[in-house]
């Protein structure tokens, strides 16, 4: 381990960036608790679709959304995430919550409860005298604007593609680097047109392209970036080796 984290990493980006490898993979490294925002939307949107809501229905999504029964773990070893006590860590990755659930988290409600859950779990790693790298799509502008490292992470749509038809494909579903690239085009649209937390950089975020890096790549960069602001604790000065 290069340095334990204190404080708070915020990493935004589209899909298909590496977002979610990348802030598991650091949080690991720098022994950090690691928060996926994206799940906890994708839980939401799972409890709708499973109670036969419209997701373009705000009222019932939003009524659905403050009774809902989610917990999310903080571990980047084991991804833990429950709706009403059952695991649901494979639902929520399936292509029909991916298809809904950038209409869910527009409804402003379901982002006012779920940003307000975020920053409660946020603050309670911090108030500890830990660290946590928080991803998401809106981390930096919205639920954690204070943080001293800010990242977001970009890609080219066909790189995006690739890699997103590669993961479906592990997954064992089908999808053909068109059909992702046609999906990509579309989350992205949606995300940062909502009128709701769009997605878009935070003013002084650093922006790190991954169509060229590898993972390990992107894992050395962001580590030396947080041993440069100072966030991590007992580090020597080579960082990342």
């Amino acid at each position: 381990m290069t340095g334990a984290l204190r404080g708070v990493v915020a990493l935004d980006g589209p899909s298909g960036t590496g977002k979610t490898t990348v802030a598991r993979k650091l949080a690991d490294r720098l022994g950090a608790s690691y928060l996926d925002t994206g799940a906890m939307y994708r839980m939401v949107t799972l409890a709708v679709l499973r109670a036969d809501v419209d997701p373009a229905d705000a009222d019932a999504v939003a009524g659905l959304a403050e009774k809902a029964d989610l917990a999310i773990g903080t571990s980047p070893e084991r991804a833990d995430i429950r709706l009403g006590g059952e695991d649901v860590a494979a639902d929520v990755r399936g292509p029909e919550v991916t298809k809904a659930v950038s209409a869910v988290s527009s409804v402003p409600r379901v982002r006012e409860l779920l940003v307000a859950r975020q920053r409660q779990i946020i603050e309670g790693v911090v108030e500890s005298g830990g660290g946590i790298v928080v991803e998401g799509r809106d981390i930096g502008t919205v639920v954690a604007p204070d943080s001293p490292l800010k990242v977001y992470l970009t890609a080219s749509a066909d790189v995006r593609a690739s890699r997103r038809s590669s993961q479906d494909s592990a997954a064992g579903r089908q999808s053909s680097v068109a059909d992702a690239l046609a999906s990509v085009e579309r989350r992205d649209h949606l995300d940062s047109t909502r009128a709701t937390s769009p997605l878009r950089p935070a003013d002084d975020a650093v922006h790190v392209d991954t169509s060229e890096l590898s993972i390990d790549q992107v894992i050395v960069a962001l580590s030396e970036l947080a041993n440069h602001r100072g966030l991590l604790a007992g580090c020597n000065a080579e960082v990342a080796r």
